[in-house]
């Protein structure tokens, strides 16, 4: 069965469950309450609908809380940590398709590659899903957000509430589920470049009682990208059911379907100059026509939660995934010496992931003295096996039969992968390797009346194994946090925390081929800082300064020393990151709201070669692609008068250094967005990079060149809540 008919037979199954699903939660069902009944009883249909969609500017992006940075139910003000919530909310309202749409509205962080960003000065790629670890994505497509309700972010190392990761800070998406009262919701959209979407979503109640509750959702998008014969087509399939069990618990059970087929891609950058400025079109692609990643993948949510008396809560899940990604790309080698020819070589390449995540915790209320205790007790297992086979045909610089490809006028579609003998060519040996890392954990909070304090510790084991050469590496650590929060005033809480963190190298990392193996990486936070609610509650004003400490950092080369296919890689000593935050969500007025996020951060190498990290011209010592400040802002106006709204929003991020030391250039986009509402439809459209700025998102390496950022898109939209 081909992968597309897999997913269609997938996606026909989930549909053929949507008109039982929409007959269950009918206006007439017992127990069943629908939006045109509540506004009935207020006498005006109408009118409800205008004020709950549109008059909604007070709290509307506000968070009060999160489970993330604690695994409790904490408010977000008694946290001793920086922790940002992107709602749904926000994301409608910015026409976000992807998680890189969002980043303006998350202090400290910016693009890097793919879905990876930096983060506090630090790339950052492992992710987190319902707080499971497993990236469906795999690395190089990036996540939609489609099935996703929210995106938390808790700054910093997370090593003691979440084992191994990166030091800038932790991502979690958290994905729809199936809910108590009736939601239906159908989207249509469309834009430049061919951009078209639509989306069937439904959920509510099975049964009159309310005890078994669903999801189904399928989502489709097809659009022709900016870069030269780029395309991309995604298919997503999404079903969710809720059982009660008893009178507190929930069995809930999710599984999604993903599917991308992206052509001309995997996508590099566009040469520049060491100043920063691109050689050629934003449009310049080194990849062929013919050239393609596609990736399918699957996912599998278990979850059970109870709370067995009111001081204790359980919770046990299970999340498996599995990904299977298929490429085939050329890859630029550099620019020859007449200074248009970009010297190529092609890559095709298999990688086949599964994963499977198991985590398990007990939090219990307990009072000694005149101290309130929140005790955690938990472990996690966790287990990636990875496979990856690849060949590669080299130029015609090289002995090879790739052409290279003009950098000013390129010239299309005279070669690809069927012209290159790929059947005569070795696979390079192929490498499979099994991660498994386990985690046990303690944490306590502490309720001392007007001071509050968390303190957690942690222990993990990794062991990394080459399925190949039959060897292994492994090692344990220990990581804690302490952190307290002093309510200075009803309306200000100052709090200060340290924090630990630790990252096994990636199984890929550890291939001698690369230079490996290598140390863990470990990192330490010391953060301070200020979390306010002002104006009676209209205004929220977040302040944090932090210092990161990280060893042991592993970064490409850019170079293949040994001519053996794997590029090279090297560690650096320590690497220290300083930076201020500030997040402000603020009510102006009933009508008018204002979400501003502003980052700034000093990333530097202390010790080590920052040579063998690529930083070789400039500013040597900065970090690669973290820039000093960056800027976001959003804005939305309503007016009820005519049941519209209007938004505004800003995205600075300024210069920054690439892998190999070339300058990225600031840069300063606008965006707009219009809204309006009649009956049940709710129409929008969204202009991104309003005045079409030509700009780098990020640096690469040189011979791969800078990422360029999105010309003008226009995005209109149609929604339909029945």
């Amino acid at each position: 069965m081909t992968r597309r008919s897999h997913l269609t037979l997938s996606i026909a199954s989930i549909l053929a469950l949507a008109p039982f699903a929409a007959a269950a939660q009918q206006p007439d069902a017992p127990g069943a309450t629908s939006a045109t009944a509540v506004s009935s009883a207020d006498g005006d249909a109408t009118e409800l609908d205008a004020v709950r969609v549109v008059g909604r500017a007070q709290r509307l992006y506000k968070a009060e809380d999160t489970s993330l940075a604690t695994r409790t139910d904490t408010p977000l003000e008694l946290v001793p940590q920086s922790v940002q919530v992107i709602n749904r909310d926000l994301i409608d309202d910015q026409g976000a398709h992807q998680v890189t749409d969002l980043y303006r509205n998350i202090s400290g962080i910016s693009f890097f590659s793919y879905a990876g960003v930096v983060l506090r000065g630090f790339r950052q790629e492992n992710v987190l899903y319902d707080g499971l670890r497993g990236d469906p994505y795999a690395g190089f497509s990036v996540p939609q957000l489609f099935n996703i309700e929210r995106v938390e972010v808790l700054k910093g190392p997370a090593g003691a509430a979440y084992g191994s990761g990166d030091p800038g800070g932790v991502i979690n998406y958290a994905t729809k589920k199936p809910t108590a009262l009736p939601e239906r919701e159908l989207r249509l959209q469309a834009g430049n470049f061919d951009y078209g979407a639509a989306s069937i979503e439904a959920s509510g109640p099975l049964d009159a009682a309310g005890r078994v509750r669903y999801r189904v959702g399928v989502h489709v998008d097809h659009e022709e990208g900016f870069r030269n014969n780029t395309s991309q087509d995604s298919l997503i399939g999404d079903v969710g059911f809720a059982f009660d069990v008893g009178d507190t618990g929930e069995l809930l059970l999710q599984y999604t379907d993903l599917q991308q087929e992206l052509d001309a891609n995997r996508l590099r950058g566009v040469p520049a100059s060491d100043d920063g400025v691109f050689l050629t079109d934003r449009e310049w692609n080194t990849n062929e026509p013919t050239d393609y990643l596609e990736l399918d993948a699957r996912i599998g949510l278990a979850r059970y939660t109870a709370a067995p008396t009111d001081a204790l809560d359980v919770s046990l899940a299970v999340r498996w995934f599995e990904n299977a990604e298929r490429q085939q790309y050329h890859e630029s080698r550099g620019i020859a010496a007449d200074g248009r020819t970009v010297w190529r070589e092609f890559r095709d390449q298999a990688r086949d992931v599964e994963g499977l995540a198991t985590a398990g915790h007990a939090a219990l209320d307990i009072t000694t003295g005149s101290i309130a205790h929140t005790l955690l007790f938990g472990g996690e297992i966790s287990q990636l096996d990875a496979y990856f086979i690849g060949r590669t045909a080299t130029g015609v610089e090289r002995g090879g039969p790739v052409p290279g490809l003009d950098l000013f006028d390129p010239v299309y579609g005279l070669s690809g992968g069927a012209d290159y003998g790929l059947d005569t060519l070795p696979f390079r040996p192929a490498t499979r390797t099994r991660s498994r890392q386990d985690g046990l954990y303690l944490q306590d909070q502490m309720d001392l009346g007007r001071w509050h304090v968390l303190a957690g510790l942690r222990w993990d084991r990794f062991e990394d194994t080459n399925r190949v050469a039959d060897t292994a590496i492994d090692g344990n650590d220990l990581t804690w946090r302490v952190g307290t929060t002093f309510e200075a005033t009803d309306a200000v809480n100052l709090y200060a925390s340290m924090a630990t963190g630790y990252s096994p190298q990636s199984a890929g990392s550890q291939n001698p081929l690369a230079g490996g193996p290598f140390d863990p990486e470990r990192s330490r936070q010391w953060e301070m800082g200020a979390k306010s609610s002002l104006a009676g509650g209209r205004i929220t004003l977040n302040a944090a300064v932090y210092r990161i400490e990280r060893s042991n950092v592993v970064q490409g080369t850019g170079e293949d020393a040994g001519n053996d296919g794997v590029d090279d890689l090297a560690a650096l000593g320590l690497v220290r990151s300083d930076g201020f935050e500030l997040d402000l969500l603020a009510d102006l007025t009933e009508r008018w709201v204002l979400n501003l996020a502003y980052g700034y951060n000093d990333a530097r190498v202390l010790e080590g070669d920052p040579a063998a990290a690529g930083n070789t011209t400039g500013d040597s010592d900065r970090f690669a692609n973290a820039p000093r400040h960056k800027l976001g802002l959003w804005t939305r106006y309503d007016l009820p008068a005519i049941a519209s709204s209007i938004a505004f929003g800003v995205d600075h991020v300024g210069e920054r250094v690439s892998l190999e030391g070339q300058a990225v250039k600031a840069y300063t986009i606008f965006d707009a967005s219009w809204q309006t509402q009649w009956r049940d439809w709710t129409f929008q459209a969204n202009i991104k990079n309003l005045f079409d700025k030509v700009y780098a998102a990020s640096g690469f390496i040189e011979r791969t060149g800078h990422f360029p950022g999105e010309p003008r898109r226009l995005y209109l939209q149609a929604r339909y809540r029945f």
